[in-house]
């Protein structure tokens, strides 16, 4: 096993057992994208309701591409349960996909890490070589720092007992295109014949470019840029969208005009950045350049700008409220989406939260309404709307998600509804000269008022 040449051509020829701990939005789809692959698979998840769900063939995530393709119960090379000790003996690789979030004051959790590998370490069988893989994304060193004291502590050795390699997942929840089987892999890990075996075994997993690209670090690093550089290129937008409205320009003309020239990467402005990546990522990176002594001014700018929008968002909305005459203490807005993207009923890092959070401490009424979102997911104060045609009286329509439900709603249906003909474009979608023509009063982000 382990980096030799039976684990490749085992790889090659499906005849791997692979674990994966942690069955959410990655760990759940590389899963089935190794059983599809053909490869036995063992998942492991400490939520008993997720591993309930997987082994009746439901899907737990939230992802609606996962719908249809979660393994029917009993089906064949695939093992679900809630213990890695039972799980991790029976596999020749292990993927650990679990949560790196950041804690309230923005500093990088990684306890996720350390208490999954801690349980993946111990149920290694002596002398199995067993190769453990880390996907989750984390600043450079965080595989090695982490892990190696841990495989110390409990006698393994590296060589004989394990290896430790770093593969960073990148798929995009909710982009059919661009899931699990569609996307290239970069493949850290300090010894090159693991490494050229894991290349062998992603191999089978993606259609895509498969890489083995030296130390741990590198493949670290490059995950966790990838993101920050979206977050610093979104933030420019987001910056734009409130100095051009000032100077009576839209934002739109502006980068439509832009995205003319041939090597002008266009972006939007947007209600705020969410998601488990974006929003977060540049926290690990900022938190290492820390710790080594070097300024990360620019990705710590970007981060300000893109976590002040939903504030800035709540003052507009404010305003033209105002100005249409809707009395301060009795103002309410309807949020039209919840979720931190399309099409996905994923609340995590949402900005609709600090926008509603913002607007209800400013006594405004916050409803909102979100078909991919149960309504256990949603924060005290604010009005869940089940079905739209309940949503009367509101003095402002704010679409915060593109989701195809809220694209194609009866928006006259909807402005009867309404106290005030008020819409905010947060996504800039909608196609306003329509919907000024039906009689709203339409405003947008980085559109002067």
């Amino acid at each position: 096993m382990g980096g030799f040449p039976d684990f490749k051509h085992s790889a090659e020829s499906g005849d791997l057992t692979v674990g994966i701990i942690g069955l959410g939005y990655v760990g759940l789809p590389t899963a089935i994208g190794f059983h599809d692959a053909g490869f036995t698979v063992w998942g492991v998840d400490v939520s008993k309701r997720t591993v309930d769900m997987v082994l009746q063939g439901k899907n737990p995530t939230g992802d609606p591409d996962v719908d249809d393709i979660v393994p029917k119960p009993g089906a064949e090379r695939w093992h679900i349960t809630t213990s890695a000790a039972e799980a991790v003996p029976h596999c020749d690789v292990v993927l650990v996909t679990v949560p790196t979030p950041i804690t309230h004051d923005l500093k990088p959790d990684l306890s996720y890490v350390e208490a999954a590998g801690r349980d993946v370490f111990k149920s290694v069988p002596k002398g199995s070589n067993t190769i453990v893989v880390l996907e989750s994304t984390v600043y450079p060193g965080v595989t090695a720092q982490t892990w190696l004291p841990i495989i110390e502590e409990l006698g393994l050795v590296i060589g004989e007992d394990v290896e430790i390699a770093y593969c960073p997942e990148r798929f995009n929840p909710g982009d059919s295109a661009h899931g699990v089987r569609q996307v290239a892999r970069v493949i850290g890990c300090s010894n090159p014949k693991v490494g050229e075996s894991l290349v062998a075994l992603y191999s089978k997993l993606t259609s895509e470019d498969v890489r083995y690209v030296g130390k741990l670090e590198v493949a670290e690093a490059a995950k966790v840029i990838e993101n920050v550089q979206r977050d610093i290129n979104i933030a420019l937008v987001n910056e734009l969208a409130r100095i051009f409205p000032a100077l009576d320009v839209d934002v739109e003309d502006v980068l439509s005009a832009a995205a003319t020239k041939w090597n002008f990467h266009r972006y939007t402005p947007g209600v705020g950045v969410g998601g488990h990546c974006i929003p977060v990522d540049p926290y690990y990176m900022i938190q290492r350049a820390a710790d080594v002594g070097v300024p990360a001014g620019l990705i710590t700018a970007a981060r300000a700008v893109n976590r002040s929008m939903p504030s800035h968002v709540a003052g507009v909305l404010s305003d033209l409220m105002w100005n249409a005459g809707v009395p301060a203490g009795d103002a309410r807005v309807l949020l039209l989406g919840w979720s931190y993207k399309a099409e996905v009923g994923d609340p995590r890092e949402t900005p609709a939260e600090p926008l509603a959070e913002t607007l209800l401490s400013k006594g405004v009424k916050v409803g909102t309404w979100d078909p991919h979102i149960d309504f256990g997911e949603y924060p005290e104060g604010v009005e869940v709307i089940s079905d739209i045609s309940d949503a009367k009286g509101y003095d402002i329509a704010v679409l915060v998600t593109a989701h195809k439900a809220c694209l194609n709603l009866d928006w006259e249906k909807l402005l009867g509804q309404m106290r005030t003909p008020l819409i905010y474009d947060g996504r800039r979608v909608l196609d306003l000269e329509s919907l000024d023509k039906a009689g709203w009063q339409t405003y947008a982000v980085g559109k002067p008022v």
